[in-house]
């Protein structure tokens, strides 16, 4: 019998109400099937109340949502009880071999750039008239892209090392990986876990694009043996994707790779700040593994608008720029902001993930004038300031009545320190649920802030 017809006669719970478990319960719903729904936390889908506990016997399958941890409770309990474990990831893949079997997947992770080259390569995909869409950690959910009632011939998921970790069956034409640092070591335990998650893709691809410029990603990659091709901002030696001058090139999926073909020119990446351009790298060379034309891949990423939050010029007024990164959620993230500017009076705080800052700031001290620091973490960096920039004026902003009167505190403080020249630049490295609800809330209350209080 097939997967999707054993589903009906088979027990099944889905691990976790947020977004994900919430778009399979609906799948399943669909089908006729009532999963029951496990989370920490109350919650309702489709009429199904989420419950905390299970009884002992009788489930057959858990589909679990990203972010669950091998040590919690539930995932303990279904395991003592032999139910069957499979990652959303790993589901729609059982779904796909039935409902999609001739639908290719690529796939893209890595700490930092992976929205942004997952939505370039989504771009590409206009550009070149391909019906392809970017799904799972970004937009919409890989069950969701699955089931569209138009099907799509190629699905570019963005993985987190959550989604890489619970998944061992999906596979890709191609994956990219984009770099490695320091995120989430508080769910992975360390760093060699969490970069090891990453590196697991691998195993799952045909074809792997990595970035030649991370160095954890060329040495966790060296024992790998299938296809490589490497990307940076150099000048590419044969087989590889890189940088001539003002133009992104092609060196590797072309006929003779003695000789180059134009991806783009640095003025189609907006902005050409060289995590960016990086990014449009890995973007065009998956888009190269499927087979898209050079011509198309340039007009996707001359036309590819930047998603809010991410390097979001704000306000110029008085030689001051402010710009919103509050995408920025790790150092990583945060050191390539702040080395794209000259002069960066910095907004920086929040919640760390387990990550260490001073790298980040000993790194980032050039560019620096001034410091604004808020959230739970603050003192992490404080204290890295302290060592590594100790001349660097500080402001820690204390706890506030409101997200909203916080960044307008935030805002003010920057007014005060701010010179012609300089940028301000909320590049937190730190996630933001501290004080926010999201990094996107974070960034629309700096925005508004700004505009209130520096553009008054």
């Amino acid at each position: 019998m097939s997967f999707l017809g054993e589903l009906q006669s088979r027990k099944i719970a889905v691990v976790g109400a947020g977004i994900t478990g919430a778009a399979i319960a609906k799948y399943l719903i669909n089908r006729g099937i009532t999963p029951i729904i496990l989370d920490d936390k109350s919650k309702t889908i489709e009429g199904i109340e989420s419950q905390s506990s299970f009884d002992e016997e009788g489930l057959d399958l858990a589909i679990v949502s990203p972010g669950w941890n091998a040590n919690h409770p539930i995932i303990q309990k279904l395991r003592a009880t032999n139910t069957e474990l499979i990652s959303e990831i790993d589901f729609a893949w059982r779904v796909k071999l039935e409902v999609a079997p001739l639908q290719k997947w690529v796939s893209l992770t890595g700490t930092n750039g992976k929205t942004t080259s997952v939505q370039m390569l989504d771009s590409i995909f206009v550009a070149a008239g391909i019906k392809g869409i970017s799904c799972g950690n970004v937009g919409v959910t890989v069950i969701q892209a699955l089931s569209a009632n138009e099907p799509y011939d190629f699905l570019a998921l963005e993985l987190s090392s959550f989604q890489i970790e619970w998944s061992s069956e999906a596979r890709y034409v191609a994956c990219a990986i984009l770099n490695i640092a320091e995120d989430h070591i508080d769910w992975h335990g360390s760093f060699d876990s969490y970069a090891n998650s990453k590196m697991r893709l691998l195993s799952y691809a045909d074809l792997a694009v990595l970035n030649a410029d991370d160095v954890e990603v060329v040495n966790r990659s060296s024992s790998w043996r299938g296809k490589k091709v490497f990307y940076s901002l150099a000048t590419p030696e044969p087989g590889e994707l890189g940088l001539v001058e003002e133009i992104l090139v092609d060196r590797a999926f072309i006929a003779d790779p003695a000789h180059a073909q134009l991806l783009a020119e640095l003025s189609d990446i907006k902005p050409a700040v060289p995590h960016n351009v990086s990014n449009a790298l890995a973007a065009a060379g998956l888009a190269r593994a499927i087979g898209i034309s050079h011509d198309d891949i340039k007009v996707g990423l001359a036309t590819f608008v930047l998603d809010h939050h991410r390097i979001e010029s704000v306000l110029e007024k008085d030689g001051i720029t402010w710009v919103n990164d509050s995408k920025a959620t790790n150092p990583h993230a945060a050191i390539a902001s702040i080395l794209s500017q000259e002069k960066v009076v910095w907004i920086a705080g929040g919640l760390a993930k387990g990550a260490s800052m001073e790298e980040l700031v000993r790194r980032a001290t050039p560019r620096l004038q001034a410091v604004v620091l808020i959230g739970e973490d603050r003192e992490l960096i404080h204290s890295a300031l302290r060592e590594f920039a100790p001349n660097i004026p500080v402001k820690v902003i204390e706890e506030s009545k409101s997200p909203a009167e916080l960044m307008k505190q935030v805002v003010a403080e920057c007014r005060k320190i701010a010179r012609a020249g300089d940028v301000v630049l909320l590049a937190p490295a730190c996630a933001s649920m501290d004080q926010f609800t999201s990094y996107a809330e974070r960034g629309e209350l700096f925005a508004k802030a700004v505009l209130e209080v520096a553009g008054a």
